[in-house]
């Protein structure tokens, strides 16, 4: 808890409104894009939202599949 707590007060949360999660969530679908990839797929959509630089994980393979909006963007910590 201490952990999150020191991210809260440094980081902004980002979330996706309704049609914004609907339409990630159809782009998966059409993709073919199940289980846990979903979760990434909705992370990457927050990261666009937020127009992020930078998107890191050690999941390179999971995100960078996701797009050229999202491939360009992943990097490993």
């Amino acid at each position: 808890m201490l952990l999150l707590e020191t991210l809260r007060e440094k980081l902004s949360c980002v979330a996706l409104n309704e049609a914004e999660y609907w339409a990630a969530l159809k782009q998966c679908s059409e993709a073919g894009t199940v289980g846990g990839a979903m979760y990434d797929a909705l992370i990457a959509q927050c990261a666009l939202k937020a127009r992020a630089e930078i998107l890191y994980t050690w999941n390179v393979a999971h995100f960078t599949r996701l797009g050229v909006d999202i491939a360009k963007r992943v990097r490993t910590p």
